[in-house]
């Protein structure tokens, strides 16, 4: 149970799934996909979803690279929350929305696994968040030119180390999109 004692709902927290982000990413329909299907049970439900962009020298706000993919839409009254930084917590509004919603538990997906995922997913539990990892929704691009481990082994890497998180008063969870339920 989170340790925000006061927020008992859920959200979906949708990470950086942008063009420029996704365009050379591991799996990147089928993840996509997985996505837009849990965030329309996430609506169907009433659970909020949360949309994060990232922007730096490479993302440049406003530009083709820095856009949602055209198959994730998001609605107007659904929150987006800017970032230039892997944590999507880190000098955004993003805890002030989810204070509000009464959220403390997320549902994480979207990309990069190696870097915002990772960085976000470990902001929340610190910040006292439960955390549940979709391992079916997120993806990264295969940097092992650079060292890095294959993209499917990061992403196994990533659901095998978050599975056993622990902390006092919170869980860290990962479960598949199609067995994800949206309580705390």
């Amino acid at each position: 149970m989170t340790t925000l004692s006061e927020r008992p709902h859920t959200a979906v927290l949708v990470i950086d799934v942008q063009k420029g982000v996704v365009a050379e990413a591991y799996r990147r329909d089928e993840v996509v996909a997985t996505i837009a299907s849990l965030v329309e049970r996430a609506r169907e439900q009433g659970v909020p979803v949360v949309w994060v962009q990232h922007s730096d020298e490479d993302l440049v706000k406003g530009s083709e690279a820095w856009e949602y993919v055209s198959e994730l839409p998001r609605r107007d009254t659904e929150p987006l929350i800017h970032k230039v930084y892997g944590d999507s917590f880190e000098d955004t509004a993003l805890e002030a929305v989810l204070a509000r919603a009464g959220v403390g538990h997320l549902v994480v997906t979207g990309a990069a696994t190696d870097a915002c995922i990772r960085s976000t997913i470990h902001g929340a539990f610190v910040r006292g968040y439960d955390v549940t990892l979709v391992d079916d929704a997120h993806t990264t691009d295969d940097t092992s030119k650079w060292g890095a481990p294959s993209p499917d082994q990061v992403i196994a890497h990533t659901n095998l180390y978050w599975r056993w998180q622990s902390a006092p008063g919170r869980t860290a969870a990962v479960t598949a999109a199609k067995d994800v339920t949206f309580s705390a």
